[in-house]
């Protein structure tokens, strides 16, 4: 299961080096954004994992700095889940994903999106 999803990640980050979201309209568009004309907490996520990809990271944190600065917790929690990292660590998984982290990470979410509509 853990080489499947290596290999669908780096197919899918294949995809985001070699084109670009911004210019290509092959990539989806936020319908929050067609609807309201405000940016969701996932808007730019896109265009910023292409400029990481080619390592602007200015840029990806302009597009959606939320997301970039997830992608540490992101990752841990796919290391956790999917390659072994429960048995290894179990306390990592008890302090970043425990009772309380959903609640936190949501506060977080929606302080981003209410923040990045208002400035």
């Amino acid at each position: 299961m853990g080489a499947a999803i290596i290999v669908m990640i780096i197919a899918a980050l294949y995809i985001f080096y070699i084109i670009n979201p911004e210019t290509n309209s092959l990539f989806p568009k936020c319908p929050f954004l067609l609807a309201t004309g405000l940016e969701c907490p996932g808007c730019g996520s896109q265009r910023a994992i292409h400029q990481l990809l080619h390592l602007n990271l200015l840029a990806a944190l302009r597009y959606n700095a939320f997301m970039v600065l997830a992608m540490p917790y992101i990752f841990l929690g796919v290391y956790l889940e999917y390659f072994g990292g429960k048995m290894k660590h179990p306390r990592l998984e008890k302090i970043f994903f425990g009772r309380w982290s959903a609640l936190i990470v949501l506060i977080l979410v929606i302080s981003y999106w209410i923040l990045r509509n208002v400035f």
